[in-house]
C-alpha cells in the first residue's frame, strides 16, 4: 500500500522546494546509533493511526539552546547551514494517546541512516523516530524514511528572515504565511512548538491518512493563536 501511495504524494504535494537534503554534506564517519525501546515513563501502545504529524524543527533555535556536545555537531556545527530539517512523521491516535513501540527493533541498517541523515542530521534522532513512531505503521525503515522524506521535500516556506524581523508575531499570523506556501494546507492545520520564552522551536502539520492536509484536531495542542511568537534569524 505504501509503496503505492509514494507516486499519487508526490503528484499531490506542492512543487518541491529546495531542501537542505540537496546542499548537505555527510560526515566522513557516521556513528552507530543504539537501540532505544520503550521505558516505563515511555511505554509501548498499539492503537490505530487516526491522522499523522509531519514535524519541521526550526535548526537556529535549536542550536542555541542544544547541550548535545559532538551528538549535534553534524546539525550545529558542520557548516551545512540547516534550517528546518525534519523532526519526524509520528502516526496519532483519535483520542489523547497515540501509537508508539508497537514493534521491537534492532539498529537501523547503515545506508538507512546515511540515505535519511540530510534530511534529520541526528543518527540517534533517525533511530528512535523508527523505532517510536515507524513500527506503528504497516511498512520497514526504508519505505518510511523514504515517505518521510517526499512529505519533508514537498513543503515550502514563508520568509523566515522576513518574519523574524517582524515587531510583532502572533503564532496565528506565523500559521497563515506558513500555509499560503503550501497548496492545500490550512492555518487551523498546523501547531506550533516554543520555547519557554516564546521562540519557534518546532511546527507541526496535520495530515488525514492518506498524507493530505487537514486541520488539525482538538487534541493535537501547540501554543494559542494569540500567542507572540519569536524567530531566532539564521546566522
Amino acid at each position: 500500500m505504501l509503496k503505492m501511495l509514494l507516486p499519487l504524494i508526490a503528484i499531490a504535494m506542492p512543487g518541491v522546494a529546495m531542501a537542505q537534503a540537496n546542499q548537505c554534506r555527510l560526515p566522513e564517519v557516521i556513528a552507530r546509533p543504539k537501540v532505544e525501546g520503550p521505558t516505563s515513563d515511555d511505554p509501548k501502545r498499539v492503537l490505530p493511526i487516526g491522522y499523522y504529524t509531519l514535524a519541521v524543527s526550526w535548526t537556529p533555535q535549536y542550536c542555541k539552546t542544544s547541550r548535545g556536545g559532538a551528538r549535534d555537531a553534524f546539525q550545529c556545527q558542520s557548516g551545512n547551514d540547516f534550517a528546518f530539517t525534519l523532526h519526524g512523521l509520528w502516526p496519532d491516535g483519535y483520542g489523547q494517546e497515540w501509537p508508539q513501540y508497537c514493534k521491537a527493533s534492532g539498529v537501523l541498517p547503515r545506508k538507512v541512516v546515511r540515505d535519511h541523515l540530510c534530511s534529520t542530521p541526528s543518527v540517534q534522532l533517525i533511530q528512535h523516530e523508527w523505532e517510536k513512531h515507524g513500527t506503528c505503521m504497516p511498512t520497514n525503515p526504508t519505505k518510511f524514511f523514504a515517505l518521510s522524506r517526499k512529505l519533508y521535500q514537498g513543503l515550502r516556506y514563508p520568509d523566515m528572515a522576513a518574519l523574524a524581523a517582524r515587531p510583532t508575531l502572533s503564532a496565528r499570523d506565523f500559521a497563515q504565511a506558513f500555509a499560503a506556501e503550501n497548496k492545500g494546507m490550512v492555518a487551523d492545520g498546523i501547531r506550533l512548538n516554543v520555547t519557554r520564552d516564546g521562540a519557534l522551536s518546532e511546527v507541526w502539520i496535520c495530515m488525514n491518512r492518506n498524507y493530505r492536509y487537514i486541520s488539525c484536531p482538538p487534541q493535537q495542542g501547540g501554543v494559542k493563536d494569540r500567542a507572540q511568537l519569536r524567530i531566532e534569524p539564521k546566522a
